[in-house]
């Protein structure tokens, strides 16, 4: 079957390109070669979605993933191995098939970076989170820590010593590499110990995180810290790999595309965390989706 549009990426941009593109009465598949829903499934409890007073995160996507279907878009569990671009037509293979578009909405997303530790992932959403603007608010009055020394884990730290009684930020490194604006607003927090030199050795807790071990790099010593939740801010890594043809990618492997979602090749846009952004929450990834789908409808009926 040749597709009006393929969406490669099952998250919030990608649920929500398929969804417009399908009211638009264009024939739909999304691809999704994990779990439909994306990053926002590891969240327990998600407040800052527009229409929800709060709603867990499975529950979202499961909402998302219904109003597609009903919706008639088709739905594949398969991972995009690479794309040929054949002029009116992009086939995407796969590791369960070959499958033909006349154009391709490309929204994979950005996976977290990991410390890879032994029962980390297992506690992911209970007890270590990605995201303050998401779930600090759970951490209120209590104990977190901040595992990173770049923009990002100290922007996360400054917001948490808001909301949490105390805020340990932890970088391997003997420096922090945040710029130094940041680093000084950080270091008039009363709530907030920087530790530098030590990296995370284990994390503790059997259903719910209850605290780390701590190793400094200088001399191996170990020691414990008991905590209520942990964010780890050691960078994201874009799911853009077997695209690379097709689009331009900076150097950090994000799609180089603008607000439009289009990028250098006819018939292939981009969407959501994959795509350069500053703002990377579920609002600005189904915004991405709406551009991209509508702009692959336009493209699509140029044809």
């Amino acid at each position: 079957m040749l597709y009006d549009i393929i969406v490669v990426g099952g998250g919030p941009a990608g649920l929500t390109a398929a969804l417009y593109a399908r009211r638009a009465n264009k024939t739909v598949l999304v691809i999704e070669k994990a779990s439909f829903g994306g990053q926002i499934t590891y969240s327990p409890k998600v407040e800052n979605i527009p229409g929800f007073l709060e709603v867990t995160g499975n529950e979202f996507a499961e909402k998302l993933v219904e109003q597609v279907l009903e919706q008639g878009a088709d739905v594949e569990s398969a991972e995009v191995l690479s794309v040929r671009d054949d002029g009116k037509t992009k086939t995407v293979v796969t590791d369960g098939g070959e499958f033909t578009a006349k154009a391709l909405v490309i929204a994979t997303g950005a996976k977290h970076r990991l410390l890879g530790l032994p029962h980390e992932e297992d506690l992911i959403g209970e007890g270590i989170s990605f995201c303050a603007v998401c779930d600090g608010a759970f951490y209120k009055d209590k104990t977190v820590a901040v595992i990173g020394g770049g923009n990002s884990a100290l922007q996360e730290a400054l917001l948490l010593s808001e909301l949490a009684k105390e805020v340990h930020v932890i970088q391997n490194l003997d420096f922090l590499t945040g710029e130094q604006k940041l680093q000084e607003q950080l270091s008039l927090k009363n709530n907030v110990t920087i530790t530098l030199g030590t990296v995370i050795a284990a994390v503790k807790g059997d259903t719910t995180l209850t605290g780390i071990t701590l190793q400094r790099t200088a001399d191996g010593e170990k020691t414990e810290l008991a905590l209520d939740g942990m964010f780890v801010a050691i960078g994201l890594i874009p799911q853009n790999e077997p695209f690379a043809n097709l689009i331009t990618l900076d150097e950090r492997g994000y799609a180089a595309a603008g607000e439009d979602c289009r990028t250098p090749t006819a018939g292939v846009f981009t969407a959501g965390d994959c795509r350069q952004k500053r703002i990377r929450q579920v609002a600005t990834a189904a915004a991405d989706g709406a551009v991209a789908a509508l702009a692959a409808c336009d493209y699509v009926d140029a044809l």
